[in-house]
């Protein structure tokens, strides 16, 4: 698991860091290469952005949320080419529950190896056992099938479908399936 910021996945090729925003070149990289397959529900870190000066600035803000523990971003990096090949981040989170969403999304070349699952296994449950959460949820949109699975197999459970919940990047309103994972 987790050595308090860092873990290993999988076999040992990839690693999971909480992500450092001065790494903001590598970040810019990961987003602006899975820019289109991102732009409908990463709506905000893709808007943002656009350029690397843009990525600066955003990841400037990131470590102000890190420090004020209003968002938690972990990146997966493929060990061999130090390259970031998927973010997993903890936002919304209301400590009055305490509960937070996840989102998750992995470099199209390295999609269905079972890498971003076992990411979201790892993660989760270190920020659940690190923050004390009692739930951690996480929406996906019903055609997103790999997402929906990556929730399943973490122990996530169906609990409703939130019409009308998100707007895309192209102005499309759509609906969200609400998963949540409780944690005693």
């Amino acid at each position: 698991m987790l050595n308090d910021l860092e873990a290993k996945v999988g076999l040992g090729r990839y690693a999971i860091e909480m992500f450092n925003p001065e790494k903001y070149q590598s970040f810019f990289q990961l987003i602006d290469d899975n820019r289109e397959q991102l732009a409908v529900f990463f709506v905000g870190i893709v808007s943002k952005t656009n350029t690397l000066e843009e990525t600066k600035r955003f990841c400037e803000q990131v470590q102000l949320r890190m420090a004020d523990r209003s968002y938690f971003p972990f990146v997966v990096i493929d060990t061999a080419t130090q390259k970031f090949i998927g973010l997993v981040d903890i936002k919304n989170i209301d400590w009055a529950i305490p509960k937070a969403e996840i989102g998750y999304c992995i470099d199209a070349r390295y999609a269905g190896q079972g890498i971003m699952s076992e990411a979201v296994k790892v993660v989760t449950e270190f920020v659940a056992r690190k923050y004390a959460l009692k739930k951690v949820f996480c929406r996906v949109a019903p055609e997103n099938l790999a997402s929906v699975n990556i929730a399943i197999k973490n122990g996530f459970e169906l609990e409703g479908t939130l019409r009308r919940e998100y707007k895309t990047l192209h102005g499309d309103i759509v609906d969200l399936n609400y998963y949540g994972r409780l944690f005693h």
